[in-house]
């Protein structure tokens, strides 16, 4: 009611000299709905859906990839120029709307080491197709005849310039519709979603940050051949082929870190995001449960799992559980590493530390941290008992856009919190 209620008074506004005014409001109107929008990645059209509404007096806006729905953080409108920020990320959607408001035309940008990632943006109204059909793209297609269908169980063999790594496919297929994940050995590709058509599988994904592209083809022996792109630079070409659903690709997370220090500790002392330092020998840590959690709030599956921290952290803290987040950013500035962190702290009701470490490179990351062997993955989470030693050291996260992956491990996560919990105080 609030909206027809502008809507109307803009329009009273004709005859009264006041025609910006009426051209803003209606072209912002024009906006609400959803929107097939396309980042045009080198591999090609990496497609999401984007659905713009109103809400409290303002303009809103959710990214949205099979059963997600990403909110960003804030949509602004001025004559017409769309700009939808994701600041958590350090990342924007900026274009500008068509006469008829049926199409936006500009970039996405997302601070990243070394600079900025910078690919085209389209996106056009009510059209519900992530995908368009294989014939009217001018792909090459595939052969069908050998993979009638996507759904079940992958084992994915990736190859790009740092060598080769196995990975596990998990896809659903209805028609020609495909959605799923690709499980890593540092977590996942999140919420995938695409079309299998014509014997060419296409899956993707964006949440602001992240923007992944998925194509291949069927091949004579029944497996696929394709390849992957991450933004704007990152490729590399995968193969795969079907497996049962027990056939083990993945390492276990748990084994793949030691702590190095003979009495097992962990140590660190960094600057937290008002400028004090914090330490693991301050008086806070002593006799306390602690999981230290390295993460970067660039990463996608830091950010599924950092609800699940504050929420323990909530849980249990009054049981005598510490939390603190060792930040591996992008930028080096450390002024907007710290505002990044604020906003990426607000989003997710973090009551727990958050100390600025480094960069996300992980060599120089497993120097900042030398009490473990190495950091092989965003996130890393390290479980120190109240006598101050590691228990256990977890490689990676496995989010929601796993199913049952994810379940099982929130599980085994709060089952080995609570029993630290239960040990007698030192």
């Amino acid at each position: 009611m609030k909206w027809a209620t502008v809507i109307l008074v803009s329009i009273a506004l004709i005859g009264c000299g006041a025609p910006h005014e009426v051209s803003k409001i209606a072209t912002a109107d024009a906006l609400r709905g959803e929107w097939r929008s396309v980042l045009e990645s080198p591999g090609g059209e990496l497609p999401f859906g984007l659905r713009i509404g109103f809400a409290e007096g303002r303009l809103t806006a959710v990214i949205l990839n099979h059963d997600e729905e990403v909110p960003t953080s804030s949509v602004t409108f001025e004559t017409d120029s769309v700009v939808i920020e994701m600041d958590w990320y350090d990342s924007r959607l900026e274009g500008r709307l068509s006469r008829d408001g049926l199409r936006i035309d500009g970039e996405w940008t997302k601070v990243i080491p070394g600079g900025v990632a910078r690919l085209g943006w389209v996106a056009e109204k009510n059209d519900g197709n992530r995908f368009r059909a294989i014939e009217s793209t001018g792909i090459s297609p595939g052969d069908p005849t050998t993979v009638e269908n996507v759904a079940g169980h992958w084992k994915i063999t990736v190859t790009d310039d740092g060598g080769v790594q196995q990975e596990r496919g998990e896809f659903v297929q209805e028609g020609r519709r495909v959605t799923g994940t690709i499980l890593t050995s540092t977590g996942d590709y999140r919420y995938l979603e695409g079309s299998y058509d014509a014997g060419v599988l296409r899956l993707s994904t964006f949440d602001g940050a992240h923007a992944f592209l998925f194509q291949a083809r069927a091949t004579a022996g029944g497996g696929l051949a394709g390849e992957f792109w991450s933004r704007d630079s990152y490729h590399a070409v995968w193969t795969a082929e079907p497996i049962t659903a027990d056939v083990r690709v993945l390492p276990d997370p748990w084994n793949e870190v030691e702590p190095t220090a003979a009495d097992r500790r962990f140590r660190f002392s960094f600057e937290d995001l008002t400028g004090e330092t914090m330490a693991s020998s301050d008086p806070r840590f002593e006799s306390k449960v602690v999981l230290v959690n390295i993460f970067g709030s660039w990463c996608p599956n830091c950010n599924d799992e950092a609800p699940l921290l504050a929420k323990w952290h909530r849980k249990w803290s009054s049981e005598g559980l510490e939390i603190v987040g060792l930040a591996f950013e992008f930028s080096g500035d450390l002024d907007r590493d710290r505002r990044v962190l604020r906003k990426f702290k607000e989003r997710y009701e973090i009551e727990y530390p958050l100390l600025v470490a480094g960069v996300s490179d992980k060599v120089e990351a497993a120097q900042s941290v030398p009490d473990i062997s190495a950091v092989l993955s965003y996130p890393t989470t390290i479980f120190i008992g109240r006598d101050g030693r590691i228990r256990w050291i977890h490689s990676g996260f496995s989010g929601p856009g796993t199913g049952d992956h994810h379940e099982r491990l929130i599980a085994e996560m709060e089952e080995r919190i609570a029993s630290l919990i239960d040990e007698p105080v030192q």
